[in-house]
């Protein structure tokens, strides 16, 4: 069984992105200052920009019956 917490989708897709090695460096040194893994910093600002630009609080859809 998967727990999932409020808000949390449980499945996921894969985002490459190319990125200055540098820039690289010092976000994942800027992540690990706050304790969070990249790829959380990353999905919370993805939600805050469709937040934004929807101007609709992000929900995952609801769960599907099975």
């Amino acid at each position: 069984m998967l727990l999932c917490l409020p808000g949390m989708e449980e499945r996921t897709a894969r985002l490459t992105i190319l990125i200055d090695p540098r820039k690289k460096a010092l976000f994942e040194q800027l992540c690990a200052q706050q304790d969070q893994t990249p790829s959380q910093v990353v999905r919370r600002l993805i939600r805050e920009y469709i937040e934004t630009r929807t101007g609709k609080s992000w929900a995952p859809p609801p769960k599907a019956r099975r």
